[in-house]
């Protein structure tokens, strides 16, 4: 999510993966709600092992959200993860502008034994 003065927008950049999928990009107005879709290319998460993580500039991944719905502690209760097997969403209700970073979801590839970021 980047977050622009002038237009007093929030949009969420995405990437390329390798077995995970997700948008290339997602604005919603401030105070908004966006919801982020992760779809894995096989159906090789064990019902929901798979996280979230957002990364703000110059700063490491940050866990927001384990096991599709679990929020780590102190991830603020307007993100919300929800989806099981091979399709996953974030949503962020009451958008804020401190929630532009890029968002990656995670999942276990069980053919390969392999943890899977988006790239």
């Amino acid at each position: 999510l980047r977050w622009s003065q002038s237009r007093k927008k929030v949009t969420l950049k995405g990437s390329l993966p390798q077995w995970l999928t997700q948008p290339g990009a997602v604005s919603s107005a401030v105070g908004g709600s966006v919801s982020i879709k992760c779809r894995t290319s096989q159906n090789d998460v064990d019902g929901n092992d798979l996280s979230w993580y957002q990364q703000k500039s110059g700063q490491p991944p940050k866990l927001f959200i384990y096991v599709a719905s679990s929020r780590a502690s102190g991830i603020p209760a307007r993100f919300t993860g929800s989806g099981s097997n091979s399709d996953f969403t974030l949503t962020i209700s009451g958008v804020q502008a401190e929630d532009a970073a890029v968002y990656y979801c995670q999942s276990f590839h069980y053919p390969n034994n392999q943890r899977v970021f988006t790239q």
